[in-house]
């Protein structure tokens, strides 16, 4: 086990360093930050002087190490458009970020799971079909056009939700919550739903084909032979092996929707680390941006790190085969 953990561990690390430099490279393209920050009217002393400053008249593989070297502290430098740390803009974004993205997996495992297990189990009824036939529409649908139509339906028509921010708000230390208001909550759901559609459609087909893969295997026929009940034969053994694979999916969906909040929390005006990242992109701020895709990457390399953990403590042939190496 420990030297499972060294070698992800020595892997991650090359992965972050490897997303680092590309990301670092990429930006360099998007945009020059001293035109946003003095506008077309600068001299070029004052330019020249800008850019010293910024430390951007240094070659890209010195501006890179600094960046590298800073990040391993947990500093990403300054914003160049809010000129304050990108740590201290990360750490106030992040709160609200986790929470619509906790909230969306909660809504998507919740439902999804007893969804595709009902899909399964009862093949070929009108419910199942209807319930495969939405699916096909929230995997198909658009995230955004998905926020936009329950904007329309509950909070312009019906005005029965709020449709932008993240409203009340309460601070538990230097963490904020709307998790204890009624007006955070209120403001969460729109937003969170919006999130986990994708995700519960994803999950509940996952369950489904997993489901009736699992039901077809010997040993459940065995288990029919002895005359155990469809309850225990369903959820004390078919379920727990179906629920293998989806340890997998759920991981690293978790990771993608803290990664793919981008556009919902833009539909919604949400203010996490999405929006920070679309302002960041619009005026060329290289620190927040290249800071965000490490922080997501790290978010993906942990989530991943956790699930082979998972699988260890799940499945009992990988404890055997890891010992055997």
């Amino acid at each position: 086990m420990l030297v499972f953990i060294l070698r992800r561990l020595a892997q991650a690390l090359v992965v972050m360093l490897t997303v680092a430099f590309i990301a670092f490279m990429l930006f360099q393209y998007v945009g020059d930050p001293v035109n946003n920050l003095l506008g077309q009217d600068a001299t070029p002393e004052q330019r020249e002087q800008l850019r010293k400053d910024l430390g951007l008249d240094q070659s890209f593989m010195v501006q890179f190490a600094h960046f590298a070297g800073n990040a391993a502290q947990g500093e990403f430098g300054v914003s160049l458009k809010q000129g304050r740390k990108v740590s201290a803009l990360i750490a106030e974004r992040f709160p609200a970020t986790l929470e619509l993205s906790a909230t969306a997996a909660v809504i998507a495992l919740v439902f999804g799971i007893p969804l595709g297990v009902y899909a399964a189990l009862r093949r070929g009824s009108f419910g199942s079909q209807l319930l495969m036939t939405l699916s096909l529409l929230g995997v198909a649908l658009p995230t955004f056009l998905i926020g936009i139509l329950l904007i329309l339906i509950f909070a312009v028509q019906l005005a029965w939700l709020p449709s932008y921010g993240r409203g009340e708000v309460v601070m538990l230390g230097a963490w904020s919550t709307g998790l204890l208001t009624g007006d955070g909550l209120r403001h969460l759901l729109l937003p969170g739903v919006t999130l986990a559609v994708f995700q519960l459609t994803l999950i509940m087909r996952i369950v489904r084909a997993e489901m009736l893969e699992v039901l077809r295997a010997d040993y459940i026929k065995f288990a029919r032979a002895r005359g155990l009940s469809d309850r225990t034969i369903y959820f004390g053994h078919a379920l727990k092996n179906t629920l293998v694979p989806v340890i997998t999916i759920t991981g690293l969906q978790l990771g993608s929707l803290i990664a793919f909040a981008i556009i919902t929390e833009t539909v919604f005006q949400w203010p996490g680390m999405g929006l920070l990242f679309i302002q960041a992109v619009q005026f060329a701020d290289i620190p927040v941006m290249a800071a965000y895709l490490c922080l997501i990457s790290l978010i993906f390399v942990v989530i991943n790190l956790v699930v082979d953990l998972l699988y260890f403590a799940v499945d009992p042939r990988l404890r055997v085969s890891g010992g055997a190496h």
